[in-house]
């Protein structure tokens, strides 16, 4: 069956989507394990040794529970565990994974506080905390926050969020998605005051989809004991009972597991800071291509300027959907579409995972000929741009 295309391409495609990002190799070798007896005592070893390394990637010393999902799948783990029919959730309308969110939130009968933006900057820090600040009775029980927003490439300043929270005296959990930048974008969870991480595999962890994680605080451990929500599926409680010794309360995605334990080992053998580096890096070579090209970055506000995508706006009267396919039908790469508002107005470059210099101009050069070949009026030498800039900044 041929999966990528409708007609004979040569050369690889180029998947420069913001996630599931291509993954590696080695990673896909690990997978190909023969599955083992999630009951037997080599699965128990295996997973007492992976559940103490993943907490490197989230740099915590607490639990990380993995689940058999997507990162949506974690978005109600910590919604459920920690909250209440009823309660107040203050969040963030930084894009359309911020607005998904929401609205799962208000499905789980919770009731959100919703601080809107143009979708063109990270959180709205000041206006987080004069929220708090005026919820004297404290009612308002979680804040929740997209470090890094998929739809529009900009990241939200988390250390900022902290200080906002800990500014106003209030108790509120901190929850925070970070789908799209942890092992991307630096990410600290125990020194950020972070209650609940949300991640998913499929993007910077270098995975395909299918595992997603909530690491978890003492505090919102404590919220776990008195919260209301139902859950059965998603609990905790039983997930880091069994974790201890290793196993799961259910059947584990084992070769996903697998996966896993090798991709936590490359990005510890490159290092984390040069991880977050190569990828500061790479996003700066990308937007110098796309000023050059003569475009705006949907990202508004340098200093929320996302390491792992750039989405970028094509000027009036030009449709992205119409550039991102005839990208794909003429160079054979996929690229980002725009979502909910931002359809058809931006498309998205993905520049995260497993990712280098050359797969850098090979996408950007994709990009510049497909501009010409869609008749999208721009300046050329974006890609040359780019180049200089790595060649120097090597």
């Amino acid at each position: 069956m041929a999966y990528f295309q409708s007609k004979p391409t040569a050369g690889r495609h180029f998947l420069q989507i913001p996630g599931p990002t291509n993954v590696p190799d080695r990673v896909l070798r690990a997978m190909d394990n023969p599955t083992m007896d999630h009951r037997g005592p080599d699965f128990g070893r295996m997973g007492k040794a992976l559940l103490e390394k993943v907490t490197a990637v989230f740099k915590t010393k607490g639990h990380v529970v993995i689940y058999p999902a997507s990162g949506t799948g974690a978005w109600e783990a910590a919604l459920v565990n920690t909250l209440s029919p009823g309660d107040r959730v203050l969040m963030c309308e930084t894009g359309w994974f911020a607005h998904l969110w929401h609205e799962m939130a208000t499905r789980l009968q919770l009731v959100p506080d919703y601080i809107r933006t143009d979708w063109r900057r990270g959180a709205d820090v000041a206006a987080i905390e004069a929220k708090l600040r005026e919820d004297k009775t404290h009612s308002i029980k979680a804040v929740c926050v997209v470090h890094n927003e998929t739809s529009t490439g900009c990241t939200s300043r988390i250390d900022e969020v902290r200080r906002a929270m800990d500014a106003a005296g209030h108790p509120a959990l901190l929850l925070v998605d970070t789908i799209s930048s942890l092992g991307s974008i630096d990410y600290r969870h125990d020194e950020w005051g972070v209650d609940v991480t949300v991640a998913g595999s499929q993007k910077g962890l270098m995975l395909p989809p299918g595992l997603s994680f909530n690491a978890v605080s003492e505090k919102a451990l404590k919220a776990a004991e008195t919260a209301k929500l139902p859950r059965a599926f998603w609990d905790w409680k039983p997930m880091i009972a069994a974790n201890a010794t290793g196993y799961f309360p259910y059947t584990p995605a084992t070769n996903m597991l697998y996966a896993l334990d090798t991709a936590i080992d490359m990005l510890v053998a490159e290092g984390l800071d040069n991880v977050f580096a190569r990828h500061d890096r790479h996003a700066e070579a990308t937007r110098r291509a796309v000023r050059h090209w003569g475009f705006e970055i949907q990202c508004a506000e340098p200093r929320h300027y996302s390491s792992s995508l750039t989405a970028v706006r094509l000027p009036e009267g030009h449709s992205a959907n119409a550039l991102r396919a005839t990208i794909l039908e003429k160079f054979n790469m996929s690229l980002g579409n725009g979502l909910g508002q931002l359809n058809d107005r931006v498309f998205r470059i993905g520049h995260l995972g497993d990712f280098g210099d050359l797969q850098l101009v090979g996408t950007l050069g994709g990009v510049e000929m497909g501009l010409r070949a869609a008749g999208v009026p721009h300046k050329a030498g974006g890609v040359q741009v780019a180049m200089e800039y790595l060649s120097g900044n090597a």
